[in-house]
């Protein structure tokens, strides 16, 4: 709402105020409020000052607009770095500049005329739609403004109002501007191009020993060893903790009877299902089967395949339609129903193979059971043990004499580097829990690191053992790794070479289908390209250069992808013809007009502010943004 109460009787010149009139300044460092001005002073603009408490509030308006368009609360911390008090002062020191030249000119307007600007603001508007002092009132209390106060800033915005638009406020573009701009902005080209690939180079032959070691020497750091990091690592979660041996069987037999339910399996059977489109096309085929021919007879006849029929191994409460379901359970294995008119369709069932219900017996599931008893121990257990442990390393206590103590085993894997691999390059099998690694290369030999929560119950300890230093590998080492390298970088090499070749013989009047002829590639076409806008395998580079000369224009850039070449020719270019109604030109011509009316302005903002100087409080400015002066 400050925005609204500073705008201008001008809609440009509302705009103007929001504008990005930032006015760059070091804040950082400056241990003393400056002279020559009042403590209260934010900065100073000729003799016009802006005040801290100014500042502050349009600061904090500042913050506030922008928690509200993101939906968040931003923070006087997250608002410094995104330069948010920048931003502010900048358009403070603008307004002031503003200030003190309409000051200077004797700039100044009537209190009749004022009190109709101030009367005419929609933002004062009541339900009536007329003007409401009460309205008024309320709106500058919710904004921390005093009447008199606001009255004074609202005469500054009138008369810079009046300063603006005498310096640019019937600024519009040129129509020759907006003619030039409308052509860049729609014109279209074509081009036909070759597309070069990895498959048009062919096969890399391996380099010889001396290509293979002096490529190896020019780019040895590439093959350099990282750091490798070895860990002892303790784990405390319901699987390391479970004692399956402590659970007595009178307890295992106590839980199978708690849970006999889940050892039992219901009868099932194995069913399919033949869908009819009409009760009596499956009368038909149910007569059919009485004369002694098999599901699998009509299955055939009717080109079905066992997916389209197999219903699977299903007990009777797994139909949704309990008719069916009915008649399956009514039949013996490898016979078939009758016609069922189900609630979708009529079918015809066959069974397959009957599986008759079972209870899987204790000894079974009895090792099963002590796991899940051990387990469930375990989990009551951890967070105490979890505080024992804790103690034990606050004591002192190293990872060894916590895995004796706790009976808890220590585990050493493989060494690894900062993405998690061996130094055979393998990925270390380690604990999924997050930080490890990154904690692992944060630590060093003998430090004690925080414990790391792992999965919802679980907690990991571990130890830096031994740091495996980067280093140099030799040759066989890395060969394979080298060839790798060394034919990738040949084939840019190729691909550069051949557009490049190609370039030149265009350039040299050699057609684009000879060249495709030659290579054995395609001539293919792009039409309808705009500017900036990739298509296909014209990636943005090659769009600029589609755009970077006339009709006929040649050129050589990598594909979209990346991994080709693009050699092109620029066949044809299209500008849609001009026409100054056309909606959208209005809509350009409004935008381009605004823009030359800021640039005329800021310009002449800069140049009062140069003239009349300006003094930035930095210690004052540092305090209201929450920086600690040093």
């Amino acid at each position: 709402m400050l925005d609204a109460l500073r705008k201008g009787a001008g809609t440009w010149v509302a705009k103007l105020f929001i504008a990005l009139l930032i006015f760059s300044f070091a804040i950082w460092g400056v241990t003393d409020f400056l002279t020559g001005f009042g403590q209260n002073t934010a900065a100073k603009v000729g003799d016009t000052e802006v005040s801290l408490l100014d500042f502050d509030r349009t600061y904090r308006q500042d913050l506030n607009n922008l928690s509200q368009q993101l939906g968040r609360v931003f923070t006087r911390e997250e608002g410094n770095q995104l330069g948010i008090p920048q931003q502010a002062l900048g358009r403070l020191i603008a307004e002031a500049a503003l200030n003190n030249t309409a000051t200077d000119m004797q700039l100044s307007l009537s209190d009749q005329r004022l009190a109709e600007i101030i009367q005419s603001d929609p933002a004062f508007r009541g339900l009536n739609g007329r003007y409401d002092r009460s309205r008024l009132d309320q709106i500058l209390r919710a904004n921390g403004y005093q009447e008199d106060e606001y009255v004074v800033q609202r005469r500054q915005v009138a008369e810079r109002s009046q300063l603006v638009e005498g310096i640019a406020g019937n600024l519009r573009a040129p129509n020759t501007y907006l003619e030039v701009l409308a052509a860049y902005q729609n014109e279209t080209r074509s081009a036909d191009y070759l597309l070069i690939t990895a498959d048009t180079i062919g096969d890399i032959e391996d380099p010889d020993a001396n290509a293979l070691n002096a490529y190896y020497e020019e780019n040895k750091a590439e093959f350099r060893a990282p750091e490798y990091r070895e860990i002892k690592l303790l784990q405390l979660t319901s699987e390391t903790l479970a004692r399956p041996e402590d659970v007595v069987e009178a307890d295992a037999r106590a839980e199978y009877e708690l849970r006999a339910d889940d050892y039992f399996q219901t009868e099932r059977r194995k069913v399919r299902q033949m869908s009819f489109p009409s009760q009596e096309a499956a009368e038909e085929a149910a007569a059919e089967l009485a004369g002694g021919k098999t599901f699998d007879d009509l299955m055939g006849e009717r080109n079905l395949s066992d997916n389209d029929v197999t219903l699977g191994v299903m007990a009777k409460a797994d139909f949704l339609d309990e008719t069916l379901g009915d008649a399956a359970f009514s039949l013996a294995a490898g016979t078939s129903s009758g016609a069922v008119e189900g609630r979708f369709s009529t079918v015809i069932l066959n069974v397959e193979e009957v599986l008759p219900e079972a209870t899987r017996p204790f000894e079974e599931v009895k090792d099963e059971i002590v796991e899940n008893l051990a387990r469930e121990q375990a989990e009551r257990e951890i967070l105490d043990l979890l505080d024992e442990i804790e103690d034990a390393r606050a004591g002192g206590a190293l990872l060894d004499e916590v895995s004796e103590r706790f009976s808890l085993e220590i585990e050493t894997p493989q060494a690894f580097d900062q993405t998690g691999k061996s130094e055979t390059g393998s990925d270390v099998t380690l604990p999924d829990a997050d930080g490890l690694v990154a904690g692992t290369f944060d630590s060093d030999v003998g430090i004690e690191n925080d414990v790391i929560q792992l999965g919802d119950q679980g907690f990991i300890w571990y130890e830096v053992a031994k740091v495996i230093p980067t280093r140099e590998r030799a040759l066989d080492e890395v060969r394979d790794d080298v060839v790798t390298a060394w034919k990738a970088d040949e084939l840019t090499r190729r691909l550069d070479e051949t557009a490049a070749s190609f370039l030149e013989r265009m350039n040299n009047g050699t057609p684009l289908l000879a060249l495709a002829a030659e290579g054995e590639l395609e001539v293919q076409t792009a039409e309808g390209l705009v500017r900036n806008t990739p298509s296909g395998n014209l990636g943005q580079d090659a769009i600029s250069e589609v755009f970077n000369g006339p009709v006929g224009t040649n050129a050589a850039t990598g594909s979209a992808d990346g991994s080709g070449r693009i050699v092109l020719k620029v066949t044809d270019a299209s500008v849609p013809a001009f026409d100054s109604a056309d909606p959208s030109m209005a809509q350009l011509a409004t935008q381009l007009s605004q823009q030359m009316r800021d640039s005329l302005v800021g310009q002449f903002i800069t140049d009062r502010e140069n003239q009349a100087g300006v003094v930035i409080n930095q210690a004052g400015v540092a305090q209201i943004i929450g920086l600690t002066q040093h």
